[in-house]
């Protein structure tokens, strides 16, 4: 008998805790599609600001809280929480923090500049999903990362929890949308990520150079075993980018075709070591 494929999402936006979105739907409609294709699902997302907890009956989880995340030598705390999605059976992970996502908006404030820490609120978002899915002991076969706020997660599984047992075997999609911070906004984006043995010679080796506008997307594409075209049109030279290192690209699929289109991909980057 075949056992079901695992998938983490690592998501950026989800309905209905955020605004909808096109990113937002497939958020909350990608999870459940796959599941009802005998997949096994875990979901995260970040506990954004914009989130009604008491509507939306987010609680703490305690068991899962309290590590600190060190990041360029300052310590922030873990608080991870937890919702439910009744109509899809389906539990959603958050991850909070106060200065990173609690009082704040998602990219950008109340005047629609970009954060300048958008950066370091993807390593802690990345960081503090990884070590929460080692505590729940669950080992994905792939990780699905959408959006920007998820970008830092295939640099992070194929270096400094390339080890761990949960992440040992597994394979890394990234799926792009429109929204990318602006890398030369902040000058320690090295020094940010770095975390065992993830470091700043690992992205040169990878040939990735963070002081590029786009550092952050070229990071997520070049540690990925796939790479997805979250909405038509999007970001053409990290897809080509992708193309010009051999990872498999799925353009973007209709939405009545996307379930499909998603299943099949993950089979192609896992299917063949099951078989």
């Amino acid at each position: 008998m075949k056992s079901k494929k695992k998938v983490l999402f690592i998501t950026q936006e989800m309905i209905p805790y955020v605004p909808e979105s096109a990113m937002a739907l497939d958020g909350r409609q990608l999870p459940q599609a796959l599941q009802e294709k005998d997949c096994e699902i875990r979901t995260f997302m970040p506990r954004w600001g914009i989130i009604n907890e008491r509507r939306n009956q987010l609680h703490e989880v305690i068991r899962l809280s309290g590590m600190n995340i060190i990041i360029d030598d300052t310590d922030h705390p873990l608080i991870i929480k937890v919702a439910s999605i009744q109509a899809a059976r389906m539990q959603v992970y958050f991850i909070d923090n106060d200065d990173y996502f609690h009082k704040r908006a998602m990219f950008a404030d109340e005047e629609g500049k970009e954060y300048a820490d958008n950066i370091e609120r993807a390593v802690f978002y990345a960081r503090g999903v990884l070590e929460t899915v080692k505590k729940l002991r669950w080992c994905p076969d792939v990780i699905y990362c959408q959006g920007w706020i998820s970008a830092v997660v295939p640099f992070y599984i194929k270096t400094a929890y390339r080890e761990e047992p949960p992440f040992a075997q597994a394979k890394v999609i990234s799926s792009l949308y429109g929204e990318m911070p602006n890398a030369t906004l902040t000058d320690r984006f090295a020094e940010c990520l770095e975390h065992r043995n993830a470091n700043a010679e690992a992205v040169k080796q990878a040939g990735v150079d963070l002081t590029q506008a786009d550092g952050l997307g070229r990071l997520a594409v070049a540690f990925s075993d796939g790479v997805i075209e979250g909405e038509t049109g999007v970001h053409p030279e990290l897809l080509e980018y992708a193309k010009s290192l051999n990872i498999p690209v799925l353009a973007a699929p209709a939405d009545d075709e996307k379930a499909a289109a998603y299943k099949a991909f993950i089979d192609q980057l896992v299917g063949t070591e099951e078989e």
